[in-house]
């Protein structure tokens, strides 16, 4: 199943997809993230042989959770060569994590699947791409066994976890970077992880202008899914519609040789095999 919410008559409605062409969309005003969270997202699809009908016309795509309940969970060099690259432009020697790298970012981050990127010069001048595979948690818990991980995940989806690299390596720490307000366009839609046979045999791309930058596989994650879900689980109780982004392969703007950055005018692409694609255009502020 493909699930998202949409605008519909100038409201948020839960949408799935019937075919290429028709959506099913909620009745009643809703988002499903709010659905999720509060347990509500299964009685509403045993509904929805009743939900009206409409075509792609009538519908704009936002963000499958438009409005997180908390911050979205992220991983840093989750991919070896990534990893290398990164310690590269550093000028350190390759050394892979021994744990999985984490930090977060802010949820006025999200954006829908084809909203512009505001790009505010006084704020950054090195804006970068990181396409990732991100999934939506759909029962929560504490202390989860990696051999139960699966059974906790609502689905899946694209995100891109633009990066302030200036601010990201002023401030030490990576949440400032992280978290400029529309830095972390998320959709077209979420696909039920029992549509996805094998989340860690994907092909992930990112595109700048039609130009190839990414391409990666989630084969090569250094950290898989239920040792991720596992870890954080250990520490802090996972709730139903948190987001988890996975990491991002090679191929980042700062770490190219010259650097490149993302400019007004720009479109940046990115496709997960399975799951579909978003596309940005940036605009300045």
């Amino acid at each position: 199943m493909r699930i998202t919410t949409v605008s519909y008559r100038n409201k948020h409605h839960i949408a799935i997809q019937e075919s290429d062409s028709c959506w099913a969309v909620s009745p009643q005003p809703a988002n499903l993230g709010d659905a999720l969270a509060t347990g509500e997202v299964e009685t509403l699809l045993e509904q929805s042989d009743s939900w009206s009908r409409a075509g792609l016309d009538e519908l704009a795509f936002l963000a499958p959770i438009p409005y997180p309940r908390r911050n979205i969970i992220c991983l840093g060099m989750n991919y070896a060569e990534h990893a290398e690259e990164s310690l590269r432009a550093k000028g350190r020697e390759l050394e892979l994590p021994e744990y999985p790298v984490l930090f977060t970012k802010a949820t006025t981050a999200v954006i829908g699947p084809y909203s512009d990127i505001v790009l505010d010069e006084q704020v950054t001048q090195q804006l970068d791409w990181e396409v990732e595979l991100a999934l939506i948690i759909g029962k929560g818990g504490r202390y989860i066994a990696k051999e139960r991980a699966f059974d906790h995940i609502f689905g899946y989806t694209v995100v891109n976890d633009l990066s302030a690299r200036d601010l990201q390596f002023r401030h030490k720490q990576f949440f400032l970077g992280k978290s400029m307000d529309g830095s972390c366009p998320m959709g077209p839609w979420i696909t039920t992880a029992d549509q996805l046979h094998d989340p860690h045999n994907l092909t992930v791309r990112s595109y700048v202008n039609d130009q190839l930058k990414q391409d990666g596989n989630t084969r090569d994650m250094v950290f898989r899914i239920p040792e991720i879900i596992a870890t954080l689980a250990n520490v802090m109780t996972l709730q139903a519609g948190d987001i988890i982004a996975t990491g991002t392969p090679s191929g980042v703007g700062f770490a190219r040789q010259p650097p490149e950055y993302l400019q007004p005018g720009d479109i940046t692409r990115c496709y997960i095999e399975g799951l579909g694609e978003i596309a940005n255009r940036i605009v300045s502020a």
